[in-house]
């Protein structure tokens, strides 16, 4: 009787091993990916899409008011984001992958990455450039950048 009793004890505690691990192991973080800068929006010209990787906005977006969306798939330490070397604070919302495309995350979905949304305040024009490195291996740094006119 004693021995069908650790039998099991051993077991659960086997299993209860396996399912933490298996519970670990599927919460790993990804590494960085993908950086991309996706829209510029102001007062002035409206929305932009940018995400086809250009060198800088086709649209005068000059004046206060200034918000640029930059996507970020995996996982990175705080980003570093600049316009012409001046910190750039800003907001970000988890997202997560459906099907080939991200949406914001909802309760219980896997988080993919970040959307990011940065606010240019009274800065007007410049170069805009973010940078963020991996959380984990391989600690890769990913950067994007355009010139916003």
């Amino acid at each position: 009787m004693r021995s069908t009793v650790k039998m099991t004890a051993l077991a659960l505690l086997g299993a209860a091993a396996c399912w933490f691990a298996s519970s670990a192991m599927a919460r790993s973080a990804p590494p960085l990916s993908q950086v991309e800068i996706l829209k510029v929006l102001s007062p002035a010209c409206g929305l932009e899409d940018v995400s086809d990787g250009r060198e800088r906005t086709q649209c005068e977006h000059h004046g206060p008011g200034i918000k640029v969306y930059v996507l970020e798939i995996g996982y990175g330490r705080e980003p570093y984001v600049t316009l012409d070397g001046l910190e750039v604070d800003g907001t970000r919302t988890p997202v997560c992958e459906d099907g080939s495309t991200y949406v914001p995350c909802e309760t219980g979905g896997i988080t993919a990455g970040y959307l990011y949304i940065f606010d240019l305040a009274d800065k007007q024009e410049g170069t805009f450039r973010f940078t963020n490195t991996s959380i984990n291996a391989p600690g890769n740094t990913m950067s994007a950048q355009i010139y916003i006119k």
